[in-house]
């Protein structure tokens, strides 16, 4: 059933007369009447009559017509839900306890009127191909990791350089230090069961263990930030890395340790990725937000992965 048509039945039923309704329409009448005149053999019955008065609704018209403001209320709400501005923004984050979950519940704080739907895609060739497809409108990435590039009308912008810090329980080594070199990472074991090869972060801390030599363990299942860190507590020899900026809550009777690494500091580059061409005002709001409160780089020495934009 022609959409345009049923609107042009409808506002005839309103108004009584085909002119009203053309004006109303931004229509010629002429344009009304095919309309009305398509809708009607497509049916089979007869809508309308006219009269002295303008037109009359005939006993199907009767009927049709509250069907007929049910199929224009469906096609306002169907146009509604992706109307730039109108539906949520998509972002993902990669991991709700990662940075960019946290870069976006600050956003949200701040722009509380911005409807976000949050989602989490794994790797980096799924969030660019849902970033591709109009299935999120913003991801968040390093990039570009060795044998990627963004495809073309993808556009990047660097949000935050993370610094690591070594994360260790009461009874290891560097629990005490006020810092430790990055040099003196060499030979220690970090165990790191969410590094999973083919994503970014394993390329990161790939080329991290080639430049310094910390041991990356990645054996084991992954259940999650809170059996990881009671390993750590309880270990005088396995680390992890963490950051201030990991959105969690620290178990208080496991007396871990965040120990700044430095000589040089390790940052981890996240940046926001969207589409050139998406519209949404929201994704504006969110680009600005995070460009004008990026938070400054550490002072000292960064190092970055050589393939980090």
């Amino acid at each position: 059933m022609d959409l345009k048509a049923v609107r042009a039945f409808v506002a005839i039923a309103d108004s009584g007369q085909f002119q009203k309704a053309a004006v109303d329409l931004a229509l010629t009448q002429q344009a009304v009447s095919k309309r009305i005149a398509a809708l009607e053999k497509d049916l089979g019955v007869r809508l309308l009559v006219r009269t002295p008065r303008g037109a009359e609704l005939t006993i199907d018209g009767q009927a049709l017509l509250p069907h007929a403001r049910v199929l224009l209320r469906a096609e306002e709400r169907a146009t509604a839900a992706v109307r730039p501005g109108d539906r949520a923004l998509r972002v993902d984050v990669v991991g709700r306890r990662a940075a960019p979950g946290g870069l976006v519940q600050h956003f949200h704080r701040a722009h509380p009127e911005t409807a976000l739907d949050v989602v989490t895609l794994f790797d980096f060739e799924t969030a660019v191909t849902a970033l591709r497809d109009g299935a999120v409108d913003a991801t968040f990435r390093a990039v570009t990791m060795p044998g990627q590039r963004l495809p073309e009308g993808i556009t990047a912008t660097p949000v935050l350089d993370e610094p690591l810090r070594l994360c260790v329980g009461p009874g290891h080594p560097f629990a005490r230090a006020d810092r430790v070199t990055t040099a003196q990472l060499a030979g220690h074991r970090i165990w790191m069961p969410g590094n999973v090869s083919g994503t970014e972060w394993h390329a990161y801390y790939e080329e991290l263990a080639a430049d310094f030599g910390p041991a990356i363990d990645t054996i084991g299942p992954n259940f999650g930030l809170e059996a990881l860190l009671d390993t750590i507590a309880g270990s005088p020899t396995v680390a992890t890395f963490l950051s201030e900026r990991t959105p969690h809550v620290w178990p208080v009777d496991h007396d871990l340790r965040l120990v700044p690494l430095v000589d040089p500091v390790p940052v981890y580059p996240h940046s926001l990725l969207w589409r050139t061409d998406n519209p949404h005002p929201g994704l504006t709001a969110l680009r600005d937000y995070l460009v004008a409160t990026r938070p400054r780089p550490p002072e000292g020495e960064l190092w970055r992965p050589s393939w980090a934009q």
